[in-house]
């Protein structure tokens, strides 16, 4: 039981704190007008408040600084204050926390340019990085030994913080969704930090659980306040932050694999997106309503029975996920075969990687569109789209059958 008191009180101490603060971040998004107005590309059917970053920001800020207060006068396990097994810079790595959540926080408010938005997050993991949180080498998975990383170790860590960072933030469109979906990976998380023996990860991620967990009051639908960028680029960035502090200098590959099983919902939404908008022409940046959630709903699922069917997607992945670091190497590849062909399966089913967007010229104005399903462009195009493929099937076969021809 005094193994879990310092956990069970950075959890209330971050829950108390971000439902304090909600409140108070719902009023100033009303005053700055960080407010989500609704349009063809939302959910919400009525303006509703963003910047409840700021909050979830808050709670993990006072469970922090009670972790360092039970470190340092309640003889606490050592975790996010220096000691000599870590070679983490905590001070450091908080500015890097306060960077994207200043980045959220200005592209709720003002709106950001994708380059600026995306400036900002690379900015936060470079912080990151140089304050130690790297992967210095890898398991070698074909033989003994292991891959020293060297200086590729700096851009893989930014690179993966970025990435993580976004797939929260891609997924963020329902009331609920991405707090939710957190709490659960920041569940998951934090099992593996304890049985890892990962004070900091267990504290941040216990930190996080409280936050989301208090967030969600606000936040559930009906919603009266939403995360906003502020908040979605903050979530993500904690569990990647979290799933590298889980793992040692020198990382075993189901170690890595681990984390991006918990985010195989937001992982697999985004890689959809990115093959639904190529094969659409479109840019990869452009918004559309073909994410999970917008499928889910269009298969007449509510807001409530959506985020909750992708709340249980989540918990089998991460239930997938813990089973897998507890069993032999091939049962390992088994589970995760299995894991990725059923979700795999069920993206098929929901169409997520058919386009809902496509690129039109339009002679009439003499200039490119994007066009949706409810113009009647959208079905003379991808008319013309698939007449085109099947030519050029029918060119590489002709190409193919003459080789060799005199």
């Amino acid at each position: 039981m005094d193994f879990a008191i310092p956990y069970i009180c950075l959890a209330a101490a971050a829950f108390l704190t971000t439902f304090a603060c909600t409140p108070l971040a719902h009023r100033l998004a009303v005053k700055l007008d960080a407010v989500d107005y609704p349009s063809k590309r939302r959910i919400n059917t009525k303006p509703i408040p963003r910047l409840g970053g700021l909050a979830v920001f808050a709670g993990l800020s006072v469970a922090c600084i009670l972790q360092i207060v039970g470190t340092l006068n309640w003889g606490w396990p050592s975790a996010l204050v220096p000691h000599p097994s870590m070679a983490i810079n905590y001070p450091m790595l908080a500015v890097s926390f306060l960077m994207i959540v200043v980045t959220g926080a200005l592209d709720d408010v003002i709106q950001l340019s994708p380059r600026l938005k995306l400036a900002g997050q690379i900015a936060s993991a470079i912080i990151a990085a140089a304050s130690g949180l790297l992967i210095h080498a890898v398991v070698n998975p074909f033989g003994a030994g292991e891959l020293d990383l060297g200086w590729l170790s700096y851009p893989v860590t930014i690179i993966y913080l970025v990435a993580y960072t976004n797939i929260i933030n891609l997924i963020d469109g329902l009331d609920g969704l991405a707090s939710g979906l957190a709490a659960i990976a920041a569940g998951s998380m934090f099992s593996f930090a304890i049985l890892a023996g990962r004070g900091d990860a267990a504290s941040l991620s216990i930190a996080l659980i409280g936050a989301c967990l208090a967030f969600l009051r606000y936040n559930f639908h009906p919603a009266s306040i939403f995360l906003g960028d502020s908040g979605s680029l903050l979530l993500g960035f904690a569990l990647g932050t979290i799933s590298l502090m889980n793992v040692s200098r020198v990382a075993a590959l189901t170690s890595m694999i681990m984390p991006l099983i918990v985010a195989g919902v937001p992982i697999l939404d985004t890689l959809s997106a990115i093959i639904r908008r190529k094969r659409a022409h479109v840019s990869i940046g452009q918004a559309d309503k073909g994410h999970i959630h917008h499928r889910l709903i269009q298969e007449g699922f509510d807001q409530r029975q959506a985020v909750l069917f992708i709340y249980a997607w989540t918990i089998l992945l991460s239930i997938g996920a813990a089973t897998i670091n507890q069993v032999r190497v091939e049962f390992r590849v088994v589970i995760f075969l299995i894991l990725l062909a059923s979700s795999i399966a069920f993206a098929l089913r929901l169409h997520l990687f058919e386009p809902v967007l496509l690129h039109h010229y339009n002679a009439q104005e003499d200039e490119d569109e994007i066009i949706s399903p409810d113009s009647p462009a959208f079905a003379e195009e991808q008319e013309r789209i698939v007449e085109e493929r099947r030519r050029r099937r029918e060119e590489r076969g002709t190409h193919r059958h003459g080789k060799g021809t005199p």
